[in-house]
C-alpha cells in the first residue's frame, strides 16, 4: 500500500466507482526523476478513502502493445461511456507530434487497447491533454494544442462518432489562452502561452471548463463558461494562490463534488490533492 504523500503524480484524474465502493486514481505516473519527461505506461491506482491506495497496475504498456507512441505518455483520463471505459491519453513520438490518443477496455483496470491505429488529434498538429465531454447526443473531444507549434496556445473541440473511432466533423477552435487577461507569456517569452488540462462541466446553466496555464508566476487552475461548446467563452480569474493545476470534478462516494489536481508543479515534488468544490 501506498499513502497519497508517497505517490509522484500529475494530472491526477479520479473516477469514482459507487458499485464497489473505490476510487480510481489514473494521471501521470512514469516520470524521469527530476524531469517532466515519461516513459511509456499509463498506471492506475485503487483506493476507498483517496489517502490509501494499492500498489499501482499498469493498464497501458506501449511497448507490449507495439503501440507507436514511444515517450511521454501524459495525462491519462477515463471515461465510462456507452457501457465500456475510454482511456484518453497523450502520446509523443520521434518524428510525429504529440497527440491524444484513445483507448478502450470493459472495466477501468484491465489492459486497455488503442480503439484506433492513429491518434485522435490532427496529425500535423502538436496536440494534448484531450478529453471527453458529450453534449445534446454527440460525443466530443476536447483538446489543448501546444504553445510550441502556435505559440498563443489554443483550446480546441471536434465532433467524434458514437463509438469514439473516427472525427464526423472537423476540429473548431475554442479560445487562445492569451484571451484570459491574467495568463502570462511562458518563461518570459514574448507571446508564448499555455493551454493545458480542459475538463468540461456544467454548472448554473452553463457550460464551464477548468484549464490551466500560468498566471504571474505560478500554474494555476483557471475557469472559462459558455452557453454550449459552440457558444463564445468568457474567462474567470486564478481558482487558488497556489502553484498547482491540471484539474477535473468528480463526485465522492458521500456524493460531495471534488476536486483533483497535483501541487507543486515542480519535478519530483508533484501529489495529488483533493478539495471541496
Amino acid at each position: 500500500m501506498k499513502n497519497r504523500s508517497e505517490i509522484r503524480i500529475r494530472d491526477p484524474f479520479i473516477l469514482t466507482d459507487k458499485e464497489q465502493g473505490c476510487y480510481y486514481m489514473y494521471g501521470t505516473t512514469d516520470l524521469e526523476t527530476g524531469s517532466l519527461a515519461a516513459r511509456r505506461t499509463f498506471s492506475v491506482y485503487k483506493s476507498t478513502d483517496l489517502e490509501t491506495f494499492e500498489e499501482p497496475k499498469v493498464v497501458v504498456d506501449g511497448e507490449k502493445l507495439g503501440f507507436w507512441g514511444t515517450h511521454d505518455y501524459w495525462a491519462p483520463e477515463v471515461h465510462q461511456y456507452n457501457g465500456k471505459y475510454y482511456l484518453f491519453g497523450s502520446v509523443n513520438a520521434e518524428g510525429k507530434c504529440r497527440a491524444t490518443q484513445i483507448f478502450v477496455c470493459d472495466t477501468p483496470d484491465g489492459e486497455f487497447v488503442p480503439l484506433s491505429d492513429e491518434a485522435r488529434t490532427p496529425t500535423d498538429w502538436v496536440c494534448l491533454d484531450g478529453t471527453f465531454y458529450e453534449e445534446d447526443g454527440i460525443p466530443y473531444m476536447v483538446f489543448s494544442r501546444e504553445w510550441i507549434q502556435v505559440k498563443d496556445g489554443e483550446m480546441w473541440a471536434m465532433p467524434l462518432s458514437q463509438d469514439l473511432t473516427h472525427p464526423v466533423g472537423a476540429p473548431f477552435k475554442l479560445f487562445s489562452a492569451s484571451e484570459n487577461p491574467d495568463v502570462k507569456p511562458f518563461g518570459g517569452i514574448e507571446g508564448a502561452y499555455i493551454t493545458d488540462g480542459p475538463f468540461m462541466y456544467r454548472e448554473d446553466g452553463k457550460l464551464k471548463m477548468l484549464w490551466s496555464s500560468f498566471a504571474g508566476e505560478q500554474y494555476l487552475v483557471l475557469t472559462a463558461e459558455s452557453d454550449s461548446i459552440h457558444g463564445k467563452w468568457t474567462h474567470l480569474g486564478s481558482r487558488y494562490d497556489f502553484s498547482g493545476g491540471h484539474a477535473m470534478l468528480f463526485t465522492d462516494l458521500s456524493g460531495n463534488r471534488k476536486i483533483a489536481l497535483h501541487s507543486p508543479n515542480t519535478a519530483n515534488d508533484e501529489r495529488a490533492y483533493f478539495y471541496d468544490f
